[in-house]
Order: structure tokens, then sequence, then C-alpha cells
């Protein structure tokens, strides 16, 4: 129903296909698969009007009406605006957990193209490939559809470096709009985020390497040695600390305890903060370290400060106040990388507020590697 038009050139990197042809054969059997998505909005599914609309259900569909014989289970662990960086803590609680056969991942719109990105990267695809279900992984290279930009050129060798296959919609649907098969406003409202046919065209892509994996499950590949890190390779193993497993002390902050509503209920499980000189203060290992807070879209907003060991030279501006209005940003902001590995004090404070903010300072987790 999606593939009307073929997109054989949105493959960009073949790759190895014996995890994805040993996946579909066992869908072929009958037996039980899940398919797992990790990214950021689009995958989540954003300006589609159903969520059985975005891309990724779409490529889950295929698999079910294609394998009808199969039980295939999908899970879906796409959150706006988030990046590889995040991707690397979250991978295993949002994706991992639930098992599965097959993951896509996609953060090419959402990081920055250049070596940080590219490691953080790297470690999301370690983590995902190294799974003990042996997942086939798949990558995706979402693009802007007015210029062309993502972060390909970085992801995509990490990629190659261990045989995953690459699609790109910058060498597929984004070429036929320079072309003039599409007008951008067809596909996206935004020029980033895909609209229902946007979406169906993004998993007619990803279909497509699929049809072709399966025309091909006869012939036999052996799957490469697993390699070293391509990158310095610093987060593979990224933990996220939030108030469940991590006790700062507290000065004026307080602990958030309500249970998350669902996977998109953002802020919870993390400590705020109102008032000018309150303070958190933790005391852990790393070498690298990002602090994730809310950015919120109601001003004013209290407005904070990191120090790292006592540092005030180098201390981050975190300014709870989000210029955009799409709703409030899960930001992340780097703050050590390739520090010296030790036991760090991070000391987070509260430096502006007023009787008037509409808001606390939400601190949501630490991101350490």
């Amino acid at each position: 129903m999606i593939l009307q038009e073929p997109y054989a050139k949105g493959i960009v990197n073949r790759g190895n296909w014996k995890r994805l042809k040993q996946c579909m054969v066992r869908a072929f059997r009958g037996e039980r698969i899940v398919v797992g998505f990790l990214g950021g909005s689009i995958t989540q599914g954003s300006l589609a009007t159903d969520e059985k609309r975005c891309y990724a259900y779409l490529v889950c569909q295929w698999l079910k009406e294609t394998f009808k014989q199969a039980d295939i289970g999908y899970v879906n662990g796409g959150i706006g605006g988030t990046s590889s960086l995040f991707g690397a803590a979250r991978a295993e609680a949002d994706v991992l957990e639930k098992q599965p056969d097959i993951v896509f991942v996609d953060f090419s719109v959402n990081d920055e193209a250049n070596g940080f990105f590219q490691e953080t990267f790297e470690g999301v695809i370690r983590k995902v490939y190294q799974w003990h279900t042996k997942p086939a992984v798949v990558v995706l290279n979402n693009v802007f559809y007015d210029t062309g930009a993502n972060a390909q050129e970085y992801h995509n060798p990490v990629a190659a470096h261990y045989g995953i296959p690459c699609v790109s919609m910058k060498e597929s649907i984004y070429a036929d709009i320079r072309a003039g098969r599409y007008q951008a406003q067809e596909l996206t409202p935004d020029n980033l985020h895909p609209n229902d046919r946007g979406h169906e065209l993004v998993a007619g892509e990803l279909i497509r390497l699929l049809e072709q994996v399966w025309e091909e499950r006869d012939q036999e590949e052996e799957e490469p040695a697993y390699p070293s890190p391509l990158t310095a390779n610093g987060y593979e193993h990224a933990m996220r600390y939030q108030n469940k497993n991590c006790m700062p002390g507290l000065s004026g902050f307080c602990a958030d305890h309500r249970e998350k509503e669902n996977k998109y209920d953002h802020f919870k499980g993390g400590w705020m903060g109102s008032k000018v000189g309150d303070q958190i203060v933790f005391h852990l290992e790393c070498s690298s370290l990002a602090v994730q807070y809310r950015k919120s879209v109601k001003h004013p907003t209290p407005v904070a400060r990191l120090v790292v060991d006592g540092d005030l030279k180098n201390a981050v501006l975190l300014d709870g106040n989000f210029e955009e209005t799409w709703g409030d940003c899960l930001y992340l902001q780097p703050v050590l990388h390739h520090a010296q590995t030790r036991d760090h004090e991070i000391l987070i404070e509260i430096i502006k507020a007023t009787d008037q903010d509409a808001e606390p300072f939400y601190l949501l987790s630490l991101i350490l590697a």
C-alpha cells in the first residue's frame, strides 16, 4: 500500500543483513518478534494525525501484514527534542527492556553534525547492538527538507563500522524534492516533521530495505566480527540519575516523587527549586557529565548555576526559560567531556527567581559516563 514508488537509492549503506534475515525468517515461521524504534519527535510521530500514521507504526504494520502468522510486538521509544546523548542513557529503559529483535535508530536531525555526537551516537549503537537478544539494527537518517541538513556524515560511518544498514531520507525523499518530484509543503508543514504523506514515504524507504532483505533471505551471510570502537567511545555505558537511584544533598530543593502517568509524562522523578539560594549537591564518579532540566514556555522561570568541583570560573548557566513555543523542552546540557574519572562535586544553585515565576526550576536528571 505504501510502496507505490521504490526508493532503493535511500539505502546508502547496505551493511550486513544476517540478523535481519534471521528475524524475518522467525516471523515467517510464526514466532514472536518485537520491533523497536529509538529516536526523536519524528519517531514519536510528531505531526502525524494519528499515532497509527507515523512511520514507525506503518513499518511495524507492514511486518504484521507480511507475516500474518507471527506475533509482532511494537515499541516506540521516540521522544521529541532528544539527542543520542540522551538516547545512550535511556535506550535500555525505553526500548531494550522490551527485548527487541529489530531496532530502528534515528537521531540524525537532533544531533549536531560533529565529532561529539558521533561519539554519543556510537554509544547508542554499541549499547543496542550488544543487547542480549542480539537485535538487528537499522539506522535511519531523517533530514531538514529545506536545507538537507542532518548528521548522517557522522552517524553513517559509525553504522558502516558495525555493518549496520543505513536508510537516508536525504538521498531519497529530499533528493526528489530537489528534483521537483515533490514540493516540500506536500510532505511537511515545517520542513522537518512529516505529515501523514511524509510519514508514509519515510516508512516506504524502510520497507523497501526490508523487502530487499526478504528477497535475499536464502543468500548466506556471515556476521562480521564485533569491532573495536571507532571513536573514543565514552558514552556506551552512560547512566541516567534521577531521585529513584540517587540521593543528593538538598537545601531548598525538593524531590518530586510523583509517578509518571505515561511515557510522555516527562517531568517527574527529578528535583525542584524555586528560591534564590536553593541548592542541590551531588557527589558522583564520572568523566563525562550532562545535566537535563526543563526549559519552560511559561515565563518567567528561575535560572540556576552549575558548578563542578568549586570551579566558579567555568560555571554553567541553566536558564529555565524556553524561547521556543512548541512546548516545554527536555533540555540536555553537556558539562564535562572526557574529564578526569573521579568523584566530582556537582553543585546546582538557584541564582535568579521572582515571586511571579510561573514554574519552579525543574532538574530532571544527570547523565554520567
